[in-house]
């Protein structure tokens, strides 16, 4: 009975961890993989770089950009930080 109340700190502090930093950072990381599956053409986008554009086309990988007229950006999926606004067609 001794060695459990021995451990029954390091077991309370453990459970902490995970419900303070490791819970929050998956939830985290799955609300933004479904940002990411959720991408369309149209969409305005915002890079982790802090560029903002429309996507004109997208694969698996890679999203391509329009920043102006004249201008077409291609950049990795991932590199988008945050959808501003959704196509107005939904």
């Amino acid at each position: 009975m001794e060695a459990l109340g021995a451990f029954l700190p390091l077991i309370l502090m453990l459970v902490v961890f995970y419900f303070l930093i490791i819970r929050p950072q998956q939830k985290r990381h799955k609300e933004r993989m479904a940002m990411l599956d959720a991408l369309k053409k149209g969409d305005r986008v915002v890079t982790i770089g802090g560029l903002h554009g429309t996507i004109v086309d997208l694969n698996d990988d890679q999203v391509v950009l329009r920043v102006n007229e004249n201008t077409k950006l291609t950049f990795d999926r991932n590199a988008v930080n945050v959808v501003l606004n959704k196509k107005e067609d939904e």
